[in-house]
């Protein structure tokens, strides 16, 4: 996952970008692609609104499965309200919309803690047939408790996930969720949520259906990585993903401690400030069981710098 380049599939499905108003392009079967949307976030010739519209006329909207709302209009200043409550109203037209991403933009069109969201709790219950959801950018994102019985896959990529998002997500019913994807970011973009947020997920209270959980991108990794170490949730992972966050030989002698991890398929810790013995180590105990351990390029160059040096992969 980056935010560098735009989608290239959701849903299973290569994208398509939906031609401008003087684009003449022949459009492909409604049923075979997922349809972006979008318009330049800095120098647009029509509203996003406007462009839906057209796209809803053009196509037959009922065979689309995956729909992508990339760049709006001053996305840096202007929030997503008016592209939730125009997809909301236009949800009876989707019958067979399966997988909606909001905010695909990559950094040159607006950095991710600049993209001002919104609340996103409507659309859910607006599309109960709805597998997948994914959402870029924190900045004023709500997401209130909800049920929903067909979720499959929820990433929410922030440079800063507020607490209240954390929760909204944690006290919600999504019985079907195999994939949990959260990017906790840092506290200088809003990412405030704490490990105690965690514990619902953690806990295996929650989420029954669970397989795969990503809490990444994370200044508190190794607090994260604690917690985990003894969460009752990770006997029923086939994932675990702590990558892109601030993840020390703290963090990992935690996990080497704690439950054992070897009915995982893969560990993803990819972007870490793990030293040199704590990886062999780690891969000592796993790799032999049949545990694709990612340890990606850690930053070597600033293991033993102060803590102030250390990054997220993903902030501003």
């Amino acid at each position: 996952m980056t935010i560098g380049v735009h989608l290239s599939e959701l849903g299973g499905l290569p994208t398509f970008d939906f031609p401008g108003p003087k684009d003449t392009r022949a459009l492909p079967e409604p049923a075979d692609v997922a349809w972006r949307i979008s318009v330049d976030t800095y120098d647009a010739e029509e509203e996003w609104a406007q462009a839906f519209g057209r796209f809803t006329e053009s196509v037959d909207t009922r065979q689309v499965r995956a729909l992508i709302v990339g760049g709006w209009s001053d996305a840096y200043e202007a929030s997503s309200s008016g592209i939730v409550e125009a997809l909301v109203e236009a949800a009876p037209k989707f019958p067979a919309l399966r997988a909606l991403f909001l905010g695909d933009i990559t950094f040159e069109e607006c950095e991710i803690s600049w993209i001002q969201q919104s609340d996103v709790g409507p659309l859910l219950p607006a599309y109960p047939a709805l597998e997948e959801f994914a959402v870029r950018g924190g900045e004023g994102l709500v997401f209130p408790p909800v049920e929903h019985a067909a979720l499959r896959v929820l990433r929410l990529e922030a440079g800063g996930l507020p607490k209240e998002v954390v929760a909204g997500v944690a006290r919600s019913g999504f019985p079907a969720l195999t994939e949990l994807d959260l990017w906790l970011g840092t506290s200088d973009y809003g990412g405030d949520a704490e490990v105690g947020d965690l514990e619902p997920f953690l806990s295996g209270e929650r989420l029954p259906a669970l397989r795969r959980l990503a809490l990444r991108n994370s200044e508190i990794q190794d607090a994260v990585a604690a917690a985990l170490a003894t969460a009752p949730v990770v006997e029923r992972l086939e994932v675990l993903d702590l990558s892109m966050g601030v993840l020390t030989d703290e963090g990992v002698e935690a996990l080497l401690a704690g439950r054992p991890l070897t009915h995982l398929t893969k560990l993803d810790l990819h972007h870490h400030y793990v030293g040199e013995p704590l990886r062999e180590r780690l891969s000592a105990a796993l790799v032999p069981h049949g545990v694709e351990v990612d340890l990606g390029d850690p930053q070597t160059a600033d293991v033993d710098d102060d803590a102030e040096y250390r990054y997220v992969a993903v902030a501003e």
